[in-house]
């Protein structure tokens, strides 16, 4: 039986394409979600610095890395941890998807 989109009964869950739930408003980011944020406010030397990084330091993927960073910049609680960082991922982004 499925849950009709208006029934109180079933609460509509918002989906972040990655096969989980979407993230409670209320919560706060999680530890790693704040240490994607930190790793994308530092500047790197070269090719690979960053991948070196994001598997050693958070212990995942590069593809990984960059799913997480991309739900946290539509993520509200990610603008509000850290608005200039999301802010100008956010300008980036855009750029790229306007140039395709």
């Amino acid at each position: 039986m499925t849950a009709h989109p208006d029934d109180p009964e079933e609460p509509a869950r918002a989906d972040t394409g990655t096969g989980a739930e979407a993230p409670d408003a209320a919560a706060p980011l999680s530890g790693q979600e704040r240490a994607v944020l930190a790793l994308e406010r530092r500047s790197w030397p070269g090719p690979g610095a960053k991948e070196r990084a994001v598997r050693e330091q958070l212990g995942i993927s590069p593809v990984r890395y960059y799913q997480v960073l991309n739900a946290l910049l539509d993520d509200r609680r990610a603008l509000e941890e850290d608005p200039v960082t999301v802010n100008r991922l956010r300008r980036v982004r855009d750029a790229r998807r306007g140039r395709r």
